[in-house]
This record gives C-alpha cells, sequence and structure tokens, in this order.
C-alpha cells in the first residue's frame, strides 16, 4: 500500500467511479451507445502516460486523460455510424496491416531448436556473409591541380615509390592535400564505398597488401593506394551470429506464414477488372 503507483490506480479509480456517479446513464440508452471504461482501461492510460517519462498524473490530468479517451472512442464511433470507415485509404492500410500482424504472429514459433537453426543457417549462409574490410593508406592527386594530367602525375609518383614501405616519410610529399584521411584502418567494403565511390571499393579490395599500387580513380580525383591488411568476404560460424540467425528465422517464419495466409484469403475472392486496362 505505500508504492506510489497503488496510490495512483487508486486516484484514477476513485476518479473513474466519480465520473460514473456525476454522469448516471438513463435505463433507456442501448448497450450500443455506452462507453465502458474498465479498471484495466484506466491502467493503459496510465502507462502511456508515465511511459513519456513524466511524474504520476494529478487528480485533475487524470481526469482530463479520461476525456480524451472518451472522446476518442466518441469520434470513432460517429464516424462509423456515418460511414467514414469505407472507401478510405488509410483506413484500409490500416485494418489490411492488422490482419498481416494476425497472419503471421499465429503460425510463428519464437524459439526454435538449435538443431532448426543450424538446418536453416546452411541453407542462407549468405545472407550472413561478412564483407570485406580493408586496411590502407592513400596518396592523392588533385584534378584541381593537374588537369588532364591527374593520372599520369600519379603513375609517375607510382615509379617514384613503387619500392617504398607505405610509412615512408617523404612518400607523403609527391601527392596533394586530401580533405580527410590519408589512412584508413579495418574499414568495410561498404564503408570505402561511400566514402570514395563503388569503383573505388571494387578497385581496393582486389589490391594485394605490401606495395604501393594504382592509380585509383575515385569521385575527389586519382590515387596511389598502399593496402596494409585486408580480410576477404567470409561467412562467420554458426556459434558467432546465432542471435542473428535467429532473428532471420523468424523474419524468414513470419514472411512465409503471412504469404500463405494472404494466398488462402485471396482463393475466397473473385477479382472483376474492366474489359480495358489504363494504359
Amino acid at each position: 500500500m505505500r508504492e506510489p503507483l497503488v496510490h495512483f490506480l487508486l486516484v484514477g479509480l476513485a476518479l473513474f467511479v466519480g465520473y460514473s456517479v456525476l454522469h448516471p446513464k438513463s435505463e433507456a440508452t442501448s448497450e450500443s451507445n455506452r462507453i465502458v471504461l474498465t479498471p484495466d482501461d484506466l491502467v493503459q492510460i496510465s502507462v502511456a502516460w508515465l511511459a513519456k517519462g513524466r511524474p504520476p498524473p494529478t487528480p485533475e490530468q487524470m481526469q482530463n486523460l479520461i476525456e480524451l479517451k472518451v472522446r476518442e472512442e466518441v469520434l470513432f464511433r460517429e464516424a462509423m455510424a456515418l460511414g467514414l470507415d469505407k472507401d478510405d485509404t488509410i483506413v484500409k492500410r490500416r485494418l489490411a496491416q492488422k490482419m498481416e500482424f494476425l497472419a503471421e504472429g499465429a503460425a510463428i514459433d519464437n524459439d526454435p531448436s538449435t538443431d532448426t537453426l543450424k538446418a536453416w543457417f546452411m541453407d542462407n549462409q549468405q545472407r550472413f556473409a561478412l564483407l570485406p574490410r580493408v586496411s590502407f593508406r592513400h596518396l592523392y592527386f588533385s584534378s584541381d591541380r593537374h588537369g588532364e594530367r591527374t593520372r599520369e602525375a600519379a603513375a609517375k609518383a607510382l615509379e617514384k615509390i613503387a619500392d617504398q614501405s607505405g610509412e615512408a616519410k617523404d612518400v607523403a610529399a609527391l601527392g596533394d592535400p586530401f580533405m580527410y584521411q590519408d589512412h584508413y584502418g579495418d574499414r568495410s567494403f561498404d564503408d570505402i564505398a561511400k566514402l570514395f565511390g563503388l569503383n573505388f571499393a571494387r578497385a581496393l579490395v582486389s589490391i594485394k597488401p605490401g606495395s604501393w599500387q594504382g592509380p585509383v580513380e575515385s569521385g575527389y580525383g586519382w590515387h596511389l593506394i598502399f593496402v596494409d591488411s585486408s580480410a576477404p568476404s567470409r561467412v562467420p560460424a554458426f556459434e558467432e551470429i546465432e542471435s542473428d540467425i535467429k532473428a532471420g528465422w523468424i523474419a524468414d517464419q513470419r514472411a512465409q506464414a503471412k504469404a500463405k495466409a494472404y494466398e488462402a484469403m485471396r482463393a475466397r475472392y473473385q477479382v472483376v477488372l474492366p474489359e480495358k486496362l489504363p494504359n
């Protein structure tokens, strides 16, 4: 009885009872015109309020929340009575979405066995393949400085540093200043593609570590590249990503259940189209 939440719910219940006393319903009122809020409804109202990080509502605030709930129900029923739900695209989409949730939720096992997951993983390994990762440094050659001879300038610089290490001090002086980094450690294929472009990333992952190579073009200009290390694409072991595999299996089962349920529902309808379809 000392818990604040218990006090809060008791206050809410008292307000509900008081509201019922102050607004008695006529015996002639039909069931269809009665709006009944249960203690569970009040709990849901309070939980929604508290979920926004607010302190427990005051009695006045709780009364306002109840009135908002009643208002929503009144407007909903009046709209239904007027047939406003008919031919409403938003309403149709929402109801269709709810049907999909019901269809996929009814047939899903959320706790598959390890053997089931392993068998499914064997058939879907490529979905979990890790992209290549590369650590590299580069020399940049700007098209603004060299114009049409940018690639040629990069190629001449490569002749001078072909046998140099990636950390040689005099190497950096041959290139132009680059707006970002000169060295990138352990970057994924996607990261590189976002920074330098897809063609640059494809060329980079094919370069063997240990020597300066290029020139390779990016959206910024031309580059000479020294790959320090690279890790090819690989499929992780089951134990590394078991939780991801389970999530993938459940998503797959939901999609299948949804498709199967829709096919069964679709079979009950005959679709009639105009003889002439619009172009």
